[in-house]
């Protein structure tokens, strides 16, 4: 009867991870820290063949420093001191993402996230007149995790171990400004050429017959870097909650949390990369048909803090389709 009602727990994934390296955070190739579709995107204990395509907005058009929204002042102060020799405006990020997910059994299940980025970004330099401009649209870096939940009967306890791969492109130069030809940041790049280790661990349940709840933390570091940069690890701590009496409508509600420290090497900005946040995220999924279901969330900061000046969004979406086949 558990293992039945553990089955349930369908409707919740792990983007972060999931995509790119999950920040909110300016010069960071941001992802989203949203757990959208439990069930697709791994961490089922239904064996098959699940397929999830989801796409992420996220725009960055707050600057920010420390907990707060940038003054004037403290532009004017870091430009002085030399921590940043430019002043970000806006960069506005589109993520499509495919999900393939594959339970041989009930105990092992495997992952992969495929991104392509759409990212536009542009930036004052110290001194201009005119914002320099990047448009940059690739592949992102791929994501393999495996997972294996055979420790209790109610397969509803498990860990995640995989790899982030250097798929991405890193090379991109700004497109048109003063700063036209020059290399752009390379957290700002489609892939950030580092191998990185994902290690996980989560549990979910039922609290009684009308709520289910999980709960997953999710660790990320490089293991093998390129070009004199590393991006700095990251720890994503998801939980949420679900109310599952509206039938084929299921409304959720979860706390999404984030720390990254910063960035380092010869082509990092150490002072501007890293920092800590808490996103409210409530949605809902409607099953369409018996194997077809669609989701939406809507996600908005609770808590943001970050290193140096750095862009944040004020709000993200995400809406996806994913089939059982």
């Amino acid at each position: 009867m558990m293992a039945a009602q553990s089955r349930k727990i369908c409707h919740l994934i792990v983007c972060a991870t999931l995509l790119t390296p999950v920040s909110a955070l300016a010069c960071s190739s941001c992802g989203c820290t949203l757990s959208s579709d439990w069930e697709n995107q791994g961490l089922s204990s239904t064996p098959g063949l699940r397929v999830d395509l989801r796409y992420d907005y996220i725009n960055q058009n707050q600057l920010r420093h420390g907990s707060g929204t940038a003054s004037s002042a403290d532009v004017a102060a870091a430009l002085a001191n030399g921590t940043v020799g430019e002043t970000e405006q806006i960069t506005t990020n589109h993520y499509y993402t495919l999900g393939v997910d594959y339970s041989p059994s009930r105990a092992w299940g495997f992952n992969l996230q495929l991104p392509y980025i759409d990212r536009n970004h542009s930036t004052l330099g110290a001194g201009d007149t005119d914002n320099t401009y990047s448009h940059t649209q690739s592949v992102g870096d791929i994501k393999l995790i495996a997972r294996y939940q055979g420790f209790v009967p109610e397969g509803d306890t498990g860990i995640q171990f995989g790899l982030k791969l250097p798929t991405g492109k890193h090379d991109y130069n700004f497109s048109s400004g003063p700063s036209a030809g020059t290399p752009l940041d390379r957290s700002l790049q489609p892939g950030n050429g580092s191998t990185d280790i994902i290690l996980g661990v989560y549990r979910y349940g039922m609290l009684n017959k009308s709520w289910d709840w999980f709960a997953q933390g999710l660790f990320q570091a490089p293991i093998k870097t390129q070009d004199e940069f590393r991006p700095g690890n990251s720890l994503n701590l998801n939980a949420g909650v679900r109310y599952m009496e509206f039938g084929n409508i299921v409304p959720q509600l979860q706390i999404n949390a984030q720390t990254r420290q910063r960035d380092t090497g010869l082509n990092a900005d150490p002072d501007n990369t890293g920092g800590r946040l808490v996103y409210l995220s409530p949605g809902i999924t409607a099953a369409i048909s018996k194997s077809t279901k669609i989701y939406g969330f809507i996600q908005v900061p609770l808590y943001q803090y970050v290193e140096g000046l750095q862009l944040a969004p004020r709000w993200n979406a995400s809406v996806g389709l994913n089939f059982s086949l």
